[in-house]
């Protein structure tokens, strides 16, 4: 199985524009101004092609204590209030990714098209974005991330594609969960 991927990275001051870097669907994921990708100090877009129906990726997304089973970026995922580990519309979840301990709080949720969520810490605040596409032979499934504070200077000189790259592993773990569910 060949997975393509398309991604790119915003770093502010480049020529780089976050309309050169994607397809016209990330211009469909609202964000806070803080988070504009043209305004904020890094980000990440990837992108899969999923034959799957969105149904089944959003399922999938939804379970976020069982991330950390099959997806290495993410661990002692806990989601509040109590929700027999799956995702609803204003949880809050406890996590590490990326070396370090996040609370975020989902702030879009519209079931099987959008889902976005807001990490804060004083060093670095992230938001977070899903969209979910609908094609003729699934879904899309495009992630984005925004982030702002000092730890992004670091994150972009010594760990510049870390977050590309664990969110690439992300995509292609859910493309195999998905498919084969539609497969059985």
């Amino acid at each position: 199985m060949v997975a393509k991927f398309t991604w790119a990275i915003l770093l502010v001051g480049t020529s780089l524009s976050a309309q050169q870097s994607s397809s016209s669907d990330m211009e469909k994921i609202n964000w806070p101004p803080a988070y504009e990708p043209s305004k904020s100090k890094f980000f990440v877009h990837n992108e899969i092609e999923v034959n799957a129906p969105p149904q089944i990726v959003w399922e999938i997304l939804m379970a976020a204590e069982s991330w950390p089973e099959w997806y290495k970026g993410a661990q002692n995922v806990v989601v509040r209030p109590a929700s027999n580990g799956v995702l609803k519309e204003n949880s809050v979840f406890t996590w590490k990714t990326m070396g370090l301990d996040f609370e975020s709080t989902i702030k879009e949720f519209v079931p099987y098209s959008r889902l976005s969520w807001e990490s804060k810490k004083k060093s670095i605040q992230g938001y977070h974005a899903w969209l979910i596409v609908p094609t003729a032979q699934g879904c899309k499934v495009i992630t984005d991330e925004s982030q702002n504070g000092w730890l992004t200077f670091f994150e972009k000189i010594f760990q510049r594609n870390k977050l590309r790259k664990l969110h690439d592993v992300w995509l292609l773990e859910i493309k195999k969960k998905a498919e084969a569910k539609v497969a059985r």
